[in-house]
Order: C-alpha cells, then structure tokens, then sequence
C-alpha cells in the first residue's frame, strides 16, 4: 500500500520539479503572505492565498519534452486547443489559432529547425483570448525560417488575453533555432497563431482539437 501511496504522489505532484524559477518566486511570495495570514488569525484569507501559491506555481510548469520528428514534420508550438485553421488577411498563408487555458503549459516551442528572421512586438487590447478579434490584442510575432529558406516558414506569434499582461520572448532575432527550443512564454492565459504557406504545406490539426507543444504534429512540409 505505500508503495501505491508513493506512485500515487510521484504522478500527480511530478510537475512541482518542472516549475520555471519565475514561478518559483511568486508561489513563495504568496506562501509568505499565506504563513502571515495565517499567524494573525486570517485562516480563510490565509487559505485562499496558499491555493493561489499552489496555482501560481502549476501555471510556470515546463515539463520536460523531447520528442523526435521527421524532416517533414511541422511541431505544434503551444498546448491547447486549436481556435482555428484558415486563410485570414494574407491568402498565401494559413493560420492556426491555439487558444491556451490558465491550466495549459504556457511555454511556446520552436515549430522547425532553421534560424529566426526579425521580432515584431505590437501593442494592443485585451480581449479574451478565445475571443475573434483576439488577433488585435497585445501580441509578439517570430519569424521562424526552415534551413534558411525564406518560402519555408513557421512564423509563431504570441498574443496576450484578458489576465495575461505580460509577453516573454527568450530567443534573439537572426539566431540558428532548433525545433523544440523554446521560445518564451506569455502569463496567464492567451493565444498562441501559426502562420504557415499555405501552397507548401499540409495541416494535420482541426478546430477543436486538443493539441501539446513539441509533441503534436502540426502539419506536413509538402
């Protein structure tokens, strides 16, 4: 039985040992602040903070993925599930919309191996990032190029939402980039876009599928 006790445990508490240090950091402020609650009588309030402490640290997880792909494969660049797939104001390209829930890793992947071309940043609303005209809000676009070759790409734009206030990029522009690597991450729910040429490739996912960074595969290279 506490060999079942430890399994039990080791599967569901796991991800403590993949929280990013940032999230580290807040999830001890709020237990400072949970220990103060706690110390004056405050037990409800004291409670509510230790569950943010606990949420806090979940939200900056970044697990551990390896995954091997073909020379063909497009890797998906963000957990969620897929808003949409279509052609929008560029009719050369096709776009694929992730919308990422509180509860989804937030850490964005490279979708190819090859070398990042320039990073635009844009102000922006807030909106919902489920939202159609989430496309307007706060966001931060990579250009990402397969070997070089500028009709072989991947872009991979990340898009603030209604919580999330804050866009990380980690990769420099003009850089070589692996698929897999990581990208960066945006806080607190948001929306991860893929743009993808559309007479080049051949997309594998749909609206309303449940998809993993650096493990799903996006589309085909055809």
């Amino acid at each position: 039985m506490l060999t079942d006790i430890q399994r039990t445990l080791a599967k569901s508490l796991g991800w403590l040992g993949t929280v990013l240090p940032l999230g580290l950091k807040f999830s001890a402020v709020g237990l400072i602040i949970c220990a103060i609650c706690f110390w004056i009588g405050w037990n409800k309030l004291g409670f509510l903070f230790f569950v943010a402490s606990g949420l806090c640290a979940y939200f900056f997880r970044d697990p551990k993925r390896e995954t091997h792909f073909e020379a063909d494969e497009i890797a998906c660049p963000a957990d969620g599930t897929v808003l949409s797939v279509k052609t929008e104001e560029d009719p050369n390209s096709v776009v694929v919309r992730i919308f990422l829930s509180i509860f989804d890793v937030h850490v964005q992947y490279s979708t190819i191996t090859g070398k990042t071309g320039m990073i635009f940043y844009n102000q922006g609303t807030f909106l919902f990032a489920d939202n159609p005209e989430a496309n307007k809000n706060e966001r931060n676009l990579i250009q990402l190029f397969k070997d070089g070759d500028p009709t072989k790409y991947a872009h991979v734009e990340q898009l603030t939402g209604a919580i999330a206030r804050r866009i990380e990029c980690w990769i420099p522009a003009q850089s070589p980039v692996k698929q897999g690597d990581h990208l960066g991450m945006v806080r607190f729910g948001s929306q991860v876009a893929v743009y993808l040429p559309k007479d080049k490739v051949r997309v594998l996912v749909k609206k309303g599928q449940k998809v993993q960074g650096n493990i799903t595969v996006l589309a085909l290279w055809k």
